[in-house]
């Protein structure tokens, strides 16, 4: 097992991904893994949920803090990077402390990493990040770019880091679906900025596998990026209103629909890897992996090379609304 007696840093731990991951590795037996947030409260609810585990350690700190970072990280061997201001309008309203934690926090990682030589480091990332047009995923994208480089900038160094990007996570803290439940069962209408618009989605089992396995594999510098469904925000918005109503016997007549527009920074549609990106990428049943510009060429097993072109969700064939529904009664969403 990969993960037997190795010592594990989940920055960001108490998120959904980092929880998720921790339950995920503490199966393979871990010699320990330090969860690494901000919160006590949210650690403390996490320590409840794993029953006190005694594999499990509890950092309070801040990704902006390089001094907190580095202490964390000393004796680890691998690193799962979590933590971000991940809100686009939030990260509108407050555009540098999105930078501090979103990009100086990567920086803080990477250098923190190198210095206690560390294995591997693994950074979760967007698809927000490919053309953007907010200041999420410009932050994003300058974290990517730090990452990438970071195979050509650690000279001697054998760290070994990539990233993750990730399109949206279904039932994720502060994600949609959670929302349009709530504004279901409270009797108010569902709130849809865009009954047009389309994501990415995939389900938290499928993000922290993804994770998981990037480590795994990683050989310097790339970006993984899981092939995943497009869902019509339509599709979703009503199945989510006709499952809420029929588990909790809400009367159809008092739930409406309304389109309230776009949030500031906010897209129709969603990137996961550009024309160019596709130039240089290596294919798998499962996920694309583009290579760092700054890295060597490297082989991948199985791996071929993908039609050029842009992934995206605008044009892309989506999931039907019986599909939908399918996907969120499985993953026990509502």
């Amino acid at each position: 097992m990969f993960f037997r007696n190795k010592k594990i840093l989940i920055i960001g731990g108490t998120g959904t991904i980092g929880k998720n991951i921790a339950k995920h590795i503490l199966q393979e037996d871990p010699e320990v893994i330090k969860i690494f947030s901000r919160d006590e409260y949210k650690q403390f609810e996490l320590q409840n949920e794993v029953n006190g585990n005694s594999k499990l350690s509890y950092l309070i700190g801040d990704v902006r803090d390089y001094d907190r970072v580095l202490s964390a990280m000393e004796d680890i061997d691998y690193v799962f990077h979590t933590a971000a201001m991940k809100h686009v309008s939030f990260c509108e309203y407050n555009p540098f402390e999105a930078v501090l934690t979103n990009v100086i926090g990567t920086y803080n990682v990477i250098r923190a990493a190198k210095q206690q030589n560390v294995k591997k480091v693994v950074f979760t990332s967007t698809d927000k990040a490919i053309s953007p047009t907010n200041n999420y995923g410009a932050t994003k994208l300058s974290a990517e770019k730090l990452v990438s480089s970071a195979e050509y900038s650690k000279g001697s160094g054998k760290t070994i880091f990539s990233t993750v990007r990730f399109g949206n996570v279904m039932g994720s803290r502060g994600s949609v679906i959670p929302l349009f439940v709530k504004q279901v069962r409270e009797g108010k209408a569902v709130s849809v900025t865009d009954l047009s618009m389309t994501r990415f989605m995939m389900t938290l089992e499928q993000a922290t596998i993804l994770t998981i396995k990037s480590l795994q594999i990683s050989k310097g510098g790339e970006t993984f990026i899981l092939k995943m469904p497009v869902i019509k925000l339509k599709d979703l918005a009503e199945v989510v209103v006709e499952e809420t109503r029929k588990k909790y016997g809400i009367d159809p007549s008092a739930v409406d629909i309304v389109e309230v527009g776009l949030k500031p920074g906010e897209k129709k549609y969603e990137e996961l890897m550009t024309y160019d990106e596709s130039l240089s990428a290596y294919e798998l049943p499962n996920l694309y992996i583009v290579p760092s510009p700054f890295a060597s060429r490297k082989t991948y097993k199985k791996a071929s090379r993908p039609k050029p072109g842009t992934y995206s969700s605008e044009g892309a064939i989506p999931l039907t609304k019986e599909q939908v529904r399918k996907l969120t009664n499985e993953q026990n969403l509502i």
